[in-house]
């Protein structure tokens, strides 16, 4: 051995314990410093408060809600393109961004300051339920910094669609059941949970996951299970009632009983037809000859879309089950769809064009990862829990079951990797929980 590798072995021995030292203070420091998690809460609103000036005008179902919450504001009702009442998508976003335009004026500002103060919100939900879920100070605030970073979760922001609004509602009926204790957090559940199923009317399958996790990580399930039952009954007859009020007005708006909207056949149809190939793709001509219809509404037109995608599936049931996987596959294969309406028409992609591609290149790497380490959330919890001993079923398996119900829904209608938007604040809990699982054993090996 050379005299100049025996200096570097030495070298490298001996700065081993400082080296260590170092780390360990600063891993640390992260867990458990207030200051750092101040500058983690400031990193992820000032990206996001970036974002609003990059004035992206309102484009596709941006622009429809846009324009119907501007209806709402001057107090013209909810309409439809030609002037009549309509409920052919869910009116809660609208509903919500009419206040802030009352308040503050209609433009594309006062929608960035309203999902900036949603996404803030989210992101406080977000590091306080890792904490419960994963029970790591540490992981939580890697979770947060995972999410902070993310460019789909930062470009979103500016966009009017449901996904920022509705992803902190989500978190926030979440937090009510698993957080807090007592009777009044079930009606205050109940009630987020009902105004997020105005925003995404398959809300309330989210509250049987919920129960059904509860139940069978405290045991005891035969005397406990009347008692979880009864309390999911409760908060969803309050989300019920919640949504009451817009169906009533359907049913005299438009002389049908819609319990929140008439869109579902315009979804069932576009990803179940002769040229459907897993997403959102209306090519089929008679799909495209019944979007153009004029001599029937938007109620009419959902009741026929919803019978031709019956009876599609009916006639085509191999073709429907060989769908399947494409539309799974469009659901959790891309991501950046927050950058599409940059790249639609902005001054900013305009000005940077190759600055959008390689954002876009970096965020689907970053989303990438993030599904992976979500994956490996999964089976080390597993692995560790059933070498400890206990119940395999805890609060962490909440994560996967939000991502299960989209998934689920994109196997009969159709993928779109909005859809998954929502899911990605429980999947930064879990890549946040492994890696610092790796950092403290691996800070256990140095010590």
């Amino acid at each position: 051995m050379g005299k100049w590798h025996k200096r570097y072995l030495y070298a490298r021995h001996a700065s081993a314990p400082g080296m260590t030292a170092r780390f360990l203070s600063a891993q640390a420091w992260f867990a458990t410093s207030r200051g750092e998690l101040i500058a983690l809460f400031a990193l992820f609103t000032l990206l996001r408060a970036a974002a609003i000036l990059l004035d992206v005008a309102p484009s596709s179902d941006a622009a429809w809600y846009y324009s119907r919450a501007d209806m709402l504001a001057q107090g013209l009702g909810y309409l439809g393109d030609h002037g009549e009442p309509t409920a052919y998508w869910p009116p809660g976003w609208p509903l919500a961004l009419s206040l802030a335009f009352r308040a503050f004026g209609t433009s594309t500002l006062t929608v960035g300051l309203l999902n900036l103060v949603c996404a803030v919100v989210a992101a406080w939900l977000t590091y306080d339920l890792a904490r419960r879920l994963f029970g790591s100070e540490l992981g939580a605030r890697i979770a947060l910094f995972l999410l902070a970073v993310y460019p789909n979760s930062i470009l979103y922001v500016p966009l009017a669609l449901t996904e920022v609004f509705y992803t902190a509602l989500l978190l926030g009926g979440c937090w009510l059941l698993i957080a807090r204790k007592g009777g009044l957090r079930l009606v205050l559940a109940g009630l987020v949970f009902g105004v997020a199923t105005l925003v995404k009317a398959q809300t309330l399958v989210v509250v049987p996951l919920i129960c059904l996790i509860g139940l069978l990580r405290d045991g005891d399930v035969l005397r406990r299970t009347p008692g979880v039952i009864a309390r999911g009954a409760f908060i969803i007859a309050v989300a019920a009632l919640t949504v009451a009020p817009w169906t009533i007005r359907n049913h005299a708006a438009l002389g049908a009983w819609v319990p929140v909207s008439t869109n579902g056949g315009a979804t069932l149809i576009t990803g179940n037809n002769d040229t459907a190939r897993g997403g959102f793709t209306p090519e089929d001509p008679v799909v495209v000859a019944l979007v153009a219809r004029k001599d029937i509404n938007e109620l009419q037109r959902d009741a026929e879309a919803t019978r031709l995608g019956k009876d599609w599936i009916k006639a085509h049931p191999v073709r429907f089950a060989a769908l399947m996987p494409l539309k799974l596959l469009r659901l959790w294969g891309p991501d950046g769809e927050g950058q599409w309406p940059y790249e639609t028409d902005s001054a900013a992609y305009r000005a940077a064009p190759f600055a959008f591609k390689v954002l876009r290149a970096a965020n689907q790497l970053w989303y990438v990862a993030l599904l992976g380490l979500f994956a490996v959330a999964g089976w080390l919890m597993i692995r560790q829990r059933r070498a400890a001993g206990e119940r395999v079923i805890d609060w962490w398996v909440l994560p996967y079951g939000i991502a299960l119900y989209p998934s689920m829904i994109a196997l009969i209608f159709s993928g779109q990797s909005r859809f998954h938007y929502p899911v990605m604040p429980f999947v930064c809990m879990a890549a946040g929980w492994v890696l610092a699982v790796w950092l403290e054993r691996r800070a256990a090996r140095n010590a």
